[in-house]
């Protein structure tokens, strides 16, 4: 089996593709990135298998698309700019990974190899927030920021390819996950850096926000069961059911590592359109695919704190301002 990954080497697919090379002997895997911020090559500087090789690139290129996914079975499409504060300064950027990046693989597909099957990851944001009850996959999308805005976009697009031209197509939106090689924008590893190094950790508004959290191995293993067992134009919602407020997750992580919670906490203004909460319903993919996370966040978070004190090499050179001096959200006309 010949597998495209798209946004291999970002936090999410280049734990897939270490996840798929060492669960499958026969597969080759092809990895296309364009190395933009969310990137780091040494995600994968490791790894040496004589199935995997990489082809630096942007999904928005139409001819290089179709090269790649000439003769694959599959297409695993992590590729996506994904951080909510970088959508509300710059939304341009989104909508061309997160909505022509996605309709250029679709087109490529449908002209050059119709037969394959496409996993498009996106996102639970796309549901915008809920504040009793979870998600199921049929409710109706109400994004809050472009980025989910430009997500909901791409999943149209593919489930349209899917009813219009019979494409295998499938969706998974999960909820938030955390683990290695994750970006260190993100809320987990900035708030392990900036701890190890006794610097403020910014909480948006009252760190109220509650969010579901998922290993990314567990997301990993989900993804793989809808490549090898999903319907054709279904979505599958991926969550742990570990639902947490962003205070919560700081403070945990601070016990974990022997901080002081009132020493290194900082409340900062809420940024525009914070959804107050995530919720997704995964029955669907647990009932229909038998599948179930491994991994309890109070297991996986101490693994996670773990593996960054233990591979300061890998974080340390992406720490830079943004990470160790953060402002808010900014507007730029």
């Amino acid at each position: 089996m010949k597998i495209l990954v798209t946004g291999g080497m970002g936090f999410i697919g280049s734990n897939f593709i270490r996840y798929i090379l060492q669960e499958y002997s026969d597969l080759e895997v092809i990895n296309v990135d364009a190395l933009k911020y969310g990137s780091n090559p040494n995600n994968l500087k490791d790894l040496n298998h004589e199935n995997y090789s990489f082809v630096r690139g942007d999904i928005t290129d139409y001819v290089l698309m179709s090269e790649l996914i000439k003769g694959v079975d599959a297409v695993v499409n992590f590729a996506a700019e994904s951080h909510v504060d970088r959508s509300i300064s710059d939304p341009y950027s989104f909508l061309q990974s997160n909505v022509i990046g996605v309709f250029t693989i679709l087109e490529a597909i449908r002209k050059i190899s119709p037969d394959a099957r496409l996993v498009h990851v996106s996102t639970d944001e796309v549901y915008g927030d809920i504040l009793n009850g979870s998600f199921k996959e049929d409710d109706r999308l109400k994004p809050s920021s472009p980025y989910s805005a430009s997500k909901a976009a791409g999943d149209m697009f593919v489930l349209s390819y899917a009813r219009t031209y019979g494409l295998h197509a499938m969706i998974t939106r999960c909820t938030n996950n955390y683990g290695p090689y994750q970006f260190p924008e993100k809320l987990i590893p900035k708030t392990i850096i900036r701890a190890a190094m006794d610097v403020k950790i910014p909480v948006y508004g009252t760190g109220e926000n509650v969010r579901d959290w998922i290993h990314v191995l567990d997301h990993c293993e989900a993804v793989d069961l809808v490549l090898q067992e999903g319907e054709r134009g279904e979505i599958y919602n991926i969550s742990s059911g570990e639902e947490k407020t962003n205070l919560e997750v700081v403070e945990g992580v601070l016990n974990i590592m022997g901080k002081k919670d009132e020493d290194l906490i900082e409340f900062v203004e809420d940024r525009p359109g914070h959804d107050l909460r995530y919720s997704l319903d995964s029955s669907k993919i647990r009932e229909e695919l038998s599948w179930k996370p491994k991994y309890s966040f109070r297991e996986g978070i101490r693994e996670t704190v773990k593996w960054y004190l233990e591979n300061e090499w890998w974080w340390k050179p992406l720490a830079d301002e943004r990470v160790l001096h953060p402002t808010p959200w900014k507007l730029e006309w």
